[in-house]
Parts: C-alpha cells; sequence; structure tokens
C-alpha cells in the first residue's frame, strides 16, 4: 500500500470512529477521498503550525519526501509540495473518463469578497485541484449567496445532491466556507436479477427487526473468514473490477460494535488481504440500500487536532491571502451512494458462472443485520467511500 493510500485509510478510519462515537446505533456514510481532496486544497494555502496541523491530521507526516517541494519544473505551484501533485494524479487514476462508474466531485472555496486572495493560490488550485475560489458577498447577499451554492453542488452532483445548505446555515459574518460534495453510481460485475430480490427481516441492533428489500445471487467472490472478531469478508467488484465495495458482516454471536472496537489500518489491511480473501461460490444476501448523509465536520476536525483553521486569531492562510483573519467558517459533506440491482452482464462474468460450477462448496453471507461498508479502488488501494448500515 503506497504512503498516499496509507494516509487515506488512517484518515477514514479517524473519521469514521469519530462519527461513531457521535452517532453509535446510527447509518454512517462519508467520503475520505472527498475530503482528503477539500482539505488538501485548505492545506495548499495554510502555513506554519496551521499547515502542520493539517498533515498530521491527514497523517502526511508519514510522508515527508511528498511534503518537501518539486524542483524538477520551474513552475510556481512546484514549491507547493510533491504531495499536491501526486494527490491529483491519483484522483485522476481513480476518476478516468473511461470509467463504467460515475464519479462526482464538487469542491469548492468559497472566499468573502472583502479578502484579497493571492492570485498565485487561485491559479495552483486550479491547476493541482481543478477547482477554485469563488469570491461571493456573504454579508450583503447571504441568502443569494446559499442558493448559488447549492444550485452549482446540484448541478456537479448530477441533480443527487440538493439542498446542501439549508435556510439560515450560512452567516453573514463568514469568511470562507469549503464545500464537499459527492455522488457515486457504480454497476456490479455480476448484476442480481430484480426477480431474485424478496422481502426479508432486518435485525436491527436493539434485536428489533425491519423489513427491507434483500438482494440475492449466487456467484465467485472473493470471501474470507476471521475468527476474532468473528466475521466474513466479502469483496463485490464492480465492472472492470477497478471498484469493490468491501463488506465487513460480524456473523455468529459477533456484532458490529466488536469489528468496530479491532478496526484500526493494520487489522483493516490484514482482514482484506489477498491471503484471507479467496475465491469461493458464495450465496450473497445484501439490503438494497441508499444513504444520502450530510455532515458539518468543524467539531469532528477540531478534535482530531485541526483547531488553528477555525480560530480567526491563529490561522495562518498566508499562502492564500495577505489578509489577517482569514479563518475556515464552515466544513460540510455531503455524500449519497445507491445500492441496488443494476450492473453489467459481461464476459468475464459469464465465465464467472461457468467456474462456478466446479466448486463444490457453497458459502453463506446474509447481510440481515448491521454491517460495515467500503468502496475502495483495487488498484491503488484507495478508500473512496466509508459506511456502516445499521438501520434501513
Amino acid at each position: 500500500m503506497g504512503s498516499l493510500s496509507t494516509a487515506n485509510v488512517e484518515f477514514c478510519l479517524d473519521l469514521y470512529k469519530q462519527l461513531n462515537s457521535n452517532n453509535a446505533g446510527d447509518n454512517i456514510f462519508f467520503s475520505p477521498l472527498s475530503l482528503l481532496y477539500a482539505l488538501n486544497m485548505i492545506l495548499l494555502g495554510a502555513r506554519g503550525y496551521t499547515g502542520r496541523q493539517i498533515e498530521k491530521v491527514l497523517h502526511y507526516q508519514h510522508t515527508r519526501e511528498l511534503l518537501k517541494p518539486e524542483f524538477k519544473d520551474s513552475s510556481e505551484c512546484s514549491q507547493a509540495g510533491r504531495i499536491h501533485s501526486e494527490f491529483g494524479a491519483l484522483l485522476s487514476q481513480i476518476n478516468q473518463p473511461d470509467s463504467n462508474y460515475t464519479l462526482s466531485i464538487a469542491n469548492r472555496l468559497y472566499g468573502a469578497k472583502t479578502m484579497a486572495f493571492h492570485q498565485q493560490y487561485l491559479s495552483c488550485s486550479e491547476k493541482l485541484y481543478q477547482a477554485r475560489l469563488q469570491i461571493v458577498d456573504f454579508e450583503r447577499s447571504t441568502e443569494e449567496t446559499r442558493k448559488t451554492i447549492n444550485a452549482w453542488v446540484e448541478r456537479k452532483t448530477n441533480g443527487k445532491i440538493t439542498n446542501l445548505f439549508e435556510k439560515g446555515t450560512i452567516d453573514p459574518s463568514s469568511v470562507m466556507v469549503l464545500v464537499n460534495a459527492i455522488y457515486f453510481k457504480g454497476q456490479w460485475q455480476n448484476k442480481f436479477q430484480e426477480s431474485q430480490t424478496f422481502k426479508s427481516p432486518f435485525q436491527l441492533s436493539e434485536g428489533k427487526s425491519v423489513t427491507v428489500e434483500m438482494m440475492y445471487q449466487t456467484g465467485t467472490f472473493k470471501l474470507a473468514f476471521i475468527k476474532n472478531p468473528h466475521m466474513q469478508v466479502l469483496e463485490m467488484p464492480y465492472v472492470n473490477k477497478k471498484l469493490s465495495m468491501i463488506i465487513l458482516l460480524p456473523v455468529g454471536t459477533a456484532n458490529v460494535a466488536e469489528i468496530e472496537k479491532q478496526l484500526n489500518v493494520r487489522t483493516f489491511q490484514q482482514w482484506t488481504n489477498c491471503s484471507n480473501m479467496m475465491e469461493r461460490e458464495v450465496e450473497v444476501h445484501i439490503p438494497r440500500f441508499k444513504l444520502e448523509i450530510k455532515y458539518e465536520l468543524n467539531s469532528l476536525l477540531k478534535f482530531l487536532g485541526m483547531t488553528h483553521v477555525f480560530n480567526p486569531a491563529k490561522a495562518d492562510f498566508s499562502g492564500m491571502s495577505p489578509d489577517k483573519g482569514l479563518y475556515l467558517s464552515k466544513v460540510i459533506h455531503k455524500s449519497y451512494v445507491d445500492v441496488n440491482e443494476e450492473g453489467t452482464e459481461a464476459a468475464a462474468a459469464t465465465g464467472d458462472n461457468i467456474a462456478v460450477k466446479r466448486l463444490p462448496i457453497r458459502h453463506q453471507f446474509l447481510a440481515d443485520h448491521p454491517f460495515l461498508f467500503f468502496i475502495m479502488h483495487t488498484p491503488t488501494s484507495t478508500v473512496l467511500f466509508a459506511g456502516k448500515f445499521a438501520s434501513p
């Protein structure tokens, strides 16, 4: 696992644990990749201790080499540190134009028109992140600004993420708002047949159950059996196998809290290691579900150690603006995922079905109780999304 993808997983699990401590019985869904993207834009303009705090929260302290300026070209943006161009390369590898999935990331900084911004920062954020800072009038046109931001996010996410900022959530005293939204739609390598979907009980953590639309298929999938904590790990690939959904499902008397307790970078890598994940014939039952969750992340990022960026007296954004008093007013993150039967029947899928018939043992994977899931870019081991499905 490369240093950037390791940092991505560490940051992902930090966020997950913090979100879970505040919402233990609730569904969780977020995109560590999208947030890394957004916070890297902030890092680009941060200096001094403010920058070091961001680097630590993003786990870049392990990638010292990537924080050094690039000298192989003489462009102004190369002085920012290789981390920015490396991250840009990672993102373009994940979000290639010919991908068989839709991944729409909407990132933009909105800055108050009362602040001056360095032209170099504006041009480098556009060059390195294909994202720019938009000057708005928070003070005099608060409501108009809110509608402008919401319309832009809706457009960038195929109309799936609407009303990111509800009425009254943007303050006239705001000086900088970071908007971060992501939409994903993927097609399974082996699709579920709608005719096979049936109503089935889903056990909730507190002993109650609700009815869900349970999808069903039999096929060859990578499946691991972990003894401690007792669980199954299933990999469900999307078309072309560049992306996969990894599901961590407690089995027997184990529950999702036991997995969460032991979840860290080392265990996550062990549980999903190719030596554990063996191709087997599996009867897969997973519920059809759709999640759309919004978080305001100021307090969470402060808890993780990113305190200066939100403090008008301490934030150092001198790489972004010559003005004193520039700080981050708000970080809003919203993500959307739709998990359903859709997929594409490719030649490879037919081949898999033929191979199945030679395997004598068929394993059961029955996701009828809370589970964790991660959508990953397999070639780079990068987590795009992480979540918990606990309550339909």
